[in-house]
């Protein structure tokens, strides 16, 4: 499995991170990779990942030379992946990382192509940022057809070879949302489940920013003609 974490100034979380994924992966998976795309951090982030990587051989690092948003970050790290399935999830510890081996459970048992993790209760993230979210899983709904509970979570586990036959073009934060939506247009089978969310307590998220969303808003309309556009095929598995 290679497992993607972008980073950008989580001085505060990204040891940890490596940590408690290293763990799990270690009872799960024998063949795995860490994958860190620091991206353009200002903080410790890049000096705390440059000690890691003395003591835990599995990890890898690929740093930006600055700060290019979430899609750019998480392509960086899409292409460096080598294993059969890629996992990716931000760097703040939103869930308990021991719920990937029930996401690969379900991934095995259904024959799915992806699993797309979903928020069991969002209530303590505050009204304006669950507002926010069912505004764009609405939108997403609407101008694409596809039906992901929680399009922008950072849970999502991918076949590899599916995932390096999407074009993904989002610099910001539409990637997400644009990773399901070529799945979906691919005619990936995706199953969705429901894990236990835990807010971020050190530093801050920009995912319900202004800009953020209005950024995520113009790649959306930008995307819209070359997604709209893709064909359906046979998943390779």
């Amino acid at each position: 499995m290679s497992a993607v974490i972008p980073a950008y100034n989580e001085e505060s979380y990204i040891e940890r991170c490596v940590t408690a994924l290293e763990s799990v992966l270690d009872d799960m998976a024998g063949d795995y990779e860490i994958i860190v795309v620091d991206d353009g951090s200002v903080d410790r982030t890049a000096a705390i990942l440059e000690s890691l990587k003395r003591s835990h051989p599995r990890l890898i690092v690929v740093h930006h030379d600055r700060n290019h948003g979430l899609g750019r970050t998480l392509r960086s790290g899409f292409a460096a992946c080598t294993k059969a399935i890629t996992f990716y999830s931000d760097a703040d510890l939103p869930f308990d990382f021991a719920e990937l081996g029930r996401g690969l459970r379900v991934m095995a048992f259904n024959g799915a192509d992806v699993i797309a993790g979903f928020r069991h209760d969002r209530t303590n993230e505050g009204l304006r940022r669950i507002l926010y979210s069912f505004v764009y899983n609405w939108l997403i709904r609407l101008a694409f057809g596809v039906r992901i509970k929680d399009v922008n979570f950072s849970f999502k586990l991918i076949r590899t070879p599916a995932l390096h036959r999407m074009h993904l073009r989002s610099d910001g934060s539409f990637i997400d949302a644009e990773m399901m939506i070529n799945a979906d247009r691919m005619g990936l089978f995706i199953c969705q489940i429901g894990v236990d969310y835990f807010k971020r307590r050190f530093g801050h998220s920009n995912l319900s920013s202004l800009r953020t969303i209005a950024t995520m808003l113009r790649e959306m309309v930008r995307a819209y003609p070359a997604l709209a556009s893709i064909k359906p095929d046979v998943p390779s598995r």
